[in-house]
């Protein structure tokens, strides 16, 4: 059977869709358990939630455009880290996660460093507000 033939198989099958919501989850589950991330950011700055094509999460802001994702990404690095190759790994890990996962096409992935986690001294607690 021809590679045409299959599609139109496929498409005899109905639809498949995935929420907004689940893209966000995986960048989120993604980026934070990349080595020398500490969090990620308690908010997204300047929020944009244009007839619905952006969805925002914790530290996440995603965008999907004609099938290929964008994606913005803002962290608390640890200290002592090389900021940009965990930036990169970031950009890498996150557009894998999104191409193998659900199988969408990643335009960019933008990493914001927010801010370096100070780590409390032995013995001392660290206190978030």
């Amino acid at each position: 059977m021809s590679a045409q033939g299959d599609e139109a198989v496929d498409e005899n099958l109905g639809k498949v869709t995935i929420a907004p919501n689940v893209l966000v989850t995986i960048v989120q589950k993604t980026a934070g358990s990349v080595p020398g991330v500490a969090h990620l950011s308690d908010r997204v700055p300047g929020v944009k939630r244009l007839l619905g094509l952006h969805t925002v999460g914790h530290g996440v802001e995603v965008e999907v455009v004609e099938d290929q994702v964008n994606v913005e990404v803002y962290l608390t690095a640890r200290r002592n880290v090389d900021l940009l190759q965990m930036g990169r790994q970031v950009q890498r890990e996150v557009t894998r996660a999104i191409e193998h996962i659900v199988g969408m096409q990643v335009g960019a992935v933008n990493v914001h460093i927010e801010e370096i986690a100070v780590e409390p001294a032995s013995g001392e607690s660290l206190e978030r507000g």
